[in-house]
């Protein structure tokens, strides 16, 4: 059986972005979205979407 901290997560979309968010603080989480841009600024820490919890 899987230790819960060993988990790989791969999330598609920018709209999953919080659940993404969530699931990172215990997991290794891998974002995905095709528009270079919303990449860009997720590599660089910056949030593409309008969410509280996230900035």
């Amino acid at each position: 059986m899987n230790d819960s901290n060993n988990i790989k997560i791969a999330v598609a979309g920018y709209v999953r972005l919080s659940i993404a968010t969530l699931l990172s603080q215990h997991h290794h989480v891998t974002a995905v979205d095709v528009i270079p841009e919303k990449v860009d600024k997720l590599n660089n820490r910056i949030s593409p979407i309008q969410d509280d919890y996230i900035e």
